[in-house]
């Protein structure tokens, strides 16, 4: 089963694929400066925040690559500035802050290291070529929790029938095979007959534009429904399970994931049906209680009001609150790459964040 790559680290720079011209066009495009790729994180050409994730790495190391800095001090200055405009790209996304604090530690470990060999520049060019190293083993790491993911979230999909998912938690989001859309291949290539619904998630089309192309891509059966069809599906559609992805989790459970969610979730329990999340142990931010500490993320009115640059309503004020959070007690569990959350959330989240 072939999987999309959403970006990927080259000798030229970091080389995006723009989601924002999928399905009409595949462009990539590479970016050589860490302010172009926290451009490219804000404006949405990479989504999703495992791929945030992956981008914010890769937009401190080809930062820290190409400095001009030759001493430790030098550096160090450049590296926070460069941190900073990265982490004022999406605040939401909770794993795009793991990956600059990640860097951070890894830097202040490195920089330690020099200073204490007294290595001078040759020390600063081997911190620069280890940071691009970690880059590429973040990336890594976010394709092996992919496949963990699905192979434990496979086990609770249905045998046959449909699932649905909300938004688009594939490749395209997470640079693996996907969480959401990775529970559903894993379980198609062992052999379940899934049909996937797939909402459409305006305003930004997500499920439209990117979760029906990949799904297309890999031959596995979807049916593209509206974002207010969703209640009529779950009612009537022989819906076996909902499975989504998450931009953060909280302790207690509650996630924030792309609008339209918490409505699905409400749903599902309304119907009886089993309600998932799948995210890798980078999502969960177990320094806040609930979901009422997670930042929402307000994007553009514009992004409402308009489709494809052509107004489609009246000059009026829109809302765009880009997530919303689902409470946790409409959570049947959560599926890490390290294996399976149930209520309750705090202790099986804080078990499965511990373990190693």
């Amino acid at each position: 089963m072939h999987t999309v790559e959403p970006i990927r680290w080259t000798p030229e720079g970091v080389v995006m694929l723009d989601q924002r011209r999928l399905p009409r066009e595949v462009v990539y495009h590479t970016y050589t400066d860490y302010r172009e790729v926290a451009k490219a994180i804000q404006d949405m050409v990479i989504r999703g925040a495992p791929a945030i994730g992956v981008a914010a790495a890769m937009g401190i190391a080809i930062g820290v690559e190409r400095s001009s800095a030759e001493t430790l001090d030098a550096l160090r200055a450049e590296f926070g500035t460069i941190c900073d405009t990265l982490a004022r790209t999406r605040p939401t996304a909770v794993d795009l802050f793991w990956a600059i604090e990640r860097f951070g530690r890894r830097f202040a470990e490195l920089a330690l290291a020099a200073e204490k060999n007294s290595a001078g520049a040759r020390g600063v060019a081997r911190l620069k070529a280890l940071l691009v190293e970690e880059a590429k083993k973040v990336h890594q790491e976010r394709q092996d929790a992919d496949r963990e993911i699905g192979r434990f979230g496979a086990e609770l999909m249905p045998k046959s029938g449909r699932v649905m998912t909300q938004c688009n938690a594939g490749a395209l989001a997470t640079a693996g095979i996907g969480t959401a859309l990775g529970v559903i291949r894993v379980a198609v290539e062992t052999g379940h007959s899934i049909e996937v619904l797939v909402p459409e998630t305006r305003p930004y089309l997500q499920g439209a534009r990117l979760t029906a192309w990949e799904l297309h891509q890999d031959h596995i059966p979807l049916t593209l429904i509206t974002d207010n069809m969703v209640g009529h599906f779950l009612k009537t559609g022989g819906v076996g399970a909902v499975v989504v992805g998450a931009d953060r989790i909280a302790r207690n459970g509650d996630t924030a994931n792309k609008i339209g969610t918490y409505g699905m979730a409400v749903l599902a329990r309304e119907h009886n049906i089993p309600f998932y999340v799948a995210a890798p142990i980078s999502t969960l931010d177990l320094s806040i209680g609930s979901g009422e500490e997670i930042p929402i993320e307000e994007r553009s009115e514009e992004e409402v009001t308009h489709l494809a640059g052509m107004p489609i309503s009246p000059e009026v004020r829109a809302a765009h609150p880009a997530f919303d959070v689902t409470p946790a007690r409409f959570i049947t569990a959560i599926v890490t790459e390290r294996g399976v959350a149930r209520p309750p959330f705090e202790t099986s989240l804080r078990e499965l964040s511990a373990h190693s």
